[in-house]
């Protein structure tokens, strides 16, 4: 088994606590679907949020879904002008056989613009 980091963002509409883990659950389970994982598979996930989130940590959502003996880290990404606004990312490391160009990346809603080569 090797480990492998696989990317992913999601884009909210508005800083609200129910719409930050409804996305939250969303990229979680899109990155996990997409790319056959288990929970068990994951050896951590770092989440970040656009400063202008603030209702909840994205790794309280990830509780939420069972993420319990995951170790999840939060963070703020840097306030750089004319980023896209309220924006959830994740790196989650994972186990896996899979070859690197296999890993699928997963880009949601709005935040498919940030990554539009390999957008879905």
């Amino acid at each position: 088994m090797g480990v492998r980091a696989v990317r992913g963002a999601v884009q909210i509409d508005r800083d609200d606590v129910e719409e930050l883990h409804q996305a939250t659950a969303e990229l979680v389970t899109e990155v996990m679907e997409r790319n056959g994982f288990t929970i068990d598979d994951m050896i951590s996930v770092i989440f970040t949020v656009t400063p202008d989130l603030t209702s909840d940590f994205p790794a309280h959502a990830a509780r939420l879904m069972g993420f319990t003996d995951v170790p999840l880290m939060c963070s703020t990404e840097i306030p750089v002008a004319g980023a896209l606004p309220r924006v959830i990312r994740l790196m989650a490391h994972v186990e896996t056989d899979k070859p690197r160009q296999d890993i699928q990346h997963v880009y949601l809603r709005g935040a498919a613009a940030l990554r539009r080569d390999i957008a879905q």
